[in-house]
């Protein structure tokens, strides 16, 4: 990887790290309330618990994300980003161009998801 395609690759996650941590979804707390005057009635819990859950799991896929990023900017440090996982091959520009944080290859990323696919089926 060149060093320009690098400095790319690490503005662009600079910039998805900034607009995550200063876009105020993780800091919002209102919709984790539950009014009081919904406890009366179930149709407005219900929909309030849902809500609830959705706003979790949308800050959850944040912080995932996050983290990820987290982890490709000590990749670029340490020599190791573009660099898949698990057979140390190049991931292609292309892919990291749609997912600057990735740390797995085409290919891998496909197994793992075929892999985790499988788990939650399972589960089920």
């Amino acid at each position: 990887m060149t060093k320009a395609e690098l400095e790319k690759h690490k503005k662009k996650l600079l910039l998805l790290r900034k607009n995550i941590l200063g876009g105020g979804l993780l800091k919002a707390t209102e919709d984790l309330h539950i009014s009081s005057d919904d406890l009366s009635d179930e149709t407005d819990l219900a929909s309030n618990v849902v809500q609830q859950h959705v706003s979790f799991s949308i800050k959850n896929r944040e912080l995932l994300k996050l983290r990820m990023i987290e982890m490709a900017l000590q990749r670029i440090e340490d020599g190791s980003y573009g660099l898949c996982d698990d057979c140390d091959e190049e991931i292609e520009q292309s892919r990291l161009n749609n997912q600057p944080w990735t740390n797995l290859c085409i290919i891998h990323a496909e197994e793992r998801e075929r892999e985790t696919s499988k788990y939650v089926k399972s589960a089920l």
